[in-house]
């Protein structure tokens, strides 16, 4: 890849793994051992926190899609950014939609039976940590 855009791609790519991890895999799961966060408020909260950092998600993954096309990317870093954006895709259109159905009926003060899509969702998201620690080490070997 071009020098320029393998910088960019590549600082993109590994902020884009760190706000993942932190929020995912971090912030998420503590926000529910906190004291007074019952279910419906860690669920508002959460709502909120994953909202913005999809929305962020999508901005970090304009611009390393951009710096990658502009680069000329190996076989190797447009396989992965596929997978990433596949992946994203997957959970911004398939599972985001049905767990926000899920906890306006949990806000609601339904209960509802349990699901399984969370456990998709998580999936999903380690699926993505892999897909782009693997995407920010093929552009910095390819550059």
């Amino acid at each position: 890849m071009n020098a320029a855009p393998a910088a960019v791609a590549t600082a993109v790519v590994f902020v884009w793994l760190g706000m993942v991890l932190a929020i995912s895999f971090l912030e998420t799961p503590l926000k529910f051992r906190a004291p007074g966060v019952d279910i419906p408020i860690g669920l508002g909260i959460g709502r909120i926190v994953f909202r913005a950092l999809n929305r962020a998600e999508v901005a970090l993954a304009v611009v390393t899609l951009s710096a990658i096309v502009m680069g000329r990317p190996t076989g190797s870093v447009a396989a992965l950014t596929a997978a990433t954006l596949v992946i994203l895709a997957g959970q911004l259109i398939v599972i985001r939609p049905r767990l926000n159905r899920r906890t306006d009926r949990v806000l609601g003060g339904d209960n509802p039976p349990r699901s399984t899509l969370h456990l998709y969702y998580v999936a999903l998201e380690a699926a993505k940590v892999l897909a782009l620690a693997a995407l920010g080490i093929g552009i910095l070997m390819a550059g």
